[in-house]
């Protein structure tokens, strides 16, 4: 071979080479170190928009005003999960439980888009960006579309994701009360708070999954680790989701969302961009939720909102300007919590009293007072966790433990809070 049809080859290879990017990527976790992309089906999903949209939604919402590092992204936790599901699965087939290649690449596939449908600022807005709709819906939705784009290769996933697989334990493994979602979120969460009362053991939790029946159970081996996640889930919803702080930076984000939407009612122009303007101005529900729709909501971060937010602290409307300030600023509303309700007398006496104040009418004031009540219940006997024993036998966690912590988590703590300017 001459050298000129040497050199020409190698051209030709080292510009193969260049057009085909290696998929198989290795990405470093600060928690689990490295993770690895399984496949390029898996790999093209990541890279597409709709998922690179996720590095741009808080996790915790506004949780980092509380805690100062809680800075991560649904990216980081979709990813977790993802790693933590390969674990998952490694373990199982270890104990002799069949799961095709298929099955795993759906389970893989869904939980990496389990949370695709949050909108800006995670839970935050869930209600107020489109009404009558969840996430879980919207993450669907994508699922959907983006099943179309890669020709069908989702479709198991999407069965798996929706409950519908025949293989009970596969979608327990998505959603149920120690599924893989929550094995990374409570360690995630407590290692950006440094909360440690949240950091679980999820290697042991896995390690000790099995199946029996197609139900997805913990091991006699492992019962004390399910009470220390019982536990830790409890403690994380009243430290760390449900601290104070985040509750009234949270319901106040709420509320300038809401006075802008009344404001675009009203004909008002208020600066936004493209993809905010868009749910500002238009009246979003399940009903006329179009593939328009999907389109503006993945462009819509959490980026949108805050730059909005931080226009809208020199709009002419003054609750507009004030809400979005003390956001801004984070001079937060004062909050208060207790037992029980607080009476409709105790809650207009507060109204009256800065209604006068700041010059706004009882109406307005509604958006700088307001009482609300929150909800806690760290286990739910309705979908049990099961412990297999030693003689292959089923028994629920609060009926298996000797932990009298454990029954009291089954029952409900609600709690009553009112929120009034300082």
């Amino acid at each position: 071979m001459s050298l000129s049809r040497i050199l020409h080859t190698i051209d030709k290879t080292q510009h193969l080479k260049k057009k085909t990017p290696n998929k198989l990527k290795i990405l470093n976790d600060p928690i689990y170190g490295f993770i690895q992309i399984p496949n390029s089906l898996i790999f093209d999903i990541i890279e597409h928009p709709y998922f690179q949209r996720l590095r741009r939604i808080a996790q915790m919402g506004f949780s980092n005003l509380v805690y100062p590092g809680a800075n991560h992204t649904r990216f980081h936790h979709a990813i977790g999960c993802m790693h933590l599901m390969q674990k998952a699965v490694r373990v199982l087939r270890f104990k002799q439980v069949e799961i095709s290649e298929e099955e795993e690449n759906g389970l893989c596939i869904a939980i990496l888009l389990h949370d695709m449908g949050h909108g800006a600022f995670s839970h935050a807005l869930e209600h107020s960006i489109v009404s009558e709709i969840s996430h879980e819906e919207i993450s669907l939705k994508f699922m959907k579309k983006l099943n179309q784009e890669f020709d069908g290769e989702l479709s198991l996933a999407i069965k798996i994701f929706e409950g519908k697989y025949p293989r009970k334990f596969l979608c327990q493994l998505i959603s149920s009360q120690l599924d893989i979602d929550r094995l990374d979120y409570l360690r995630r969460d407590s290692f950006y708070t440094g909360v440690t009362e949240g950091n679980i053991s999820s290697d042991r939790l896995i390690v000790m999954m099995n199946v029996k029946n197609e139900e997805l159970v913990i091991e006699q081996k492992g019962i004390y680790s399910v009470e220390k996640f019982l536990i830790a889930r409890r403690l994380m919803y009243w430290q760390v989701y449900l601290h104070k702080t985040g509750l009234v930076a949270e319901n106040m984000l709420v509320n300038v969302l809401k006075r802008a939407k009344e404001l675009a009612g009203k004909g008002e122009i208020l600066f936004a961009s493209s993809s905010l303007k868009y749910f500002l101005y238009t009246q979003i529900n399940q009903q006329n939720f179009t593939d328009e729709t999907l389109e503006m909501f993945s462009k819509l971060d959490d980026y949108d909102v805050l730059s909005a937010i931080k226009e809208w602290t020199n709009h002419q409307d003054k609750i507009l300007s004030v809400l979005s300030k003390m956001i801004v600023d984070r001079k937060l509303l004062r909050i208060e919590l207790q037992m029980d309700a607080f009476s409709e007398a105790q809650i207009n006496k507060k109204r009256s009293k800065f209604s006068k104040e700041l010059g706004f009418s009882e109406e307005e004031t509604n958006y700088f007072v307001f009482s609300q009540e929150i909800k806690n219940q760290a286990y739910n006997t309705e979908m049990p966790i099961y412990i297999l024993n030693k003689k292959g036998k089923l028994k629920d966690i609060a009926k298996a433990s000797d932990q009298l912590n454990i029954l009291a988590l089954t029952k409900p703590v609600v709690k009553h809070f009112i929120c009034y300017p300082k």
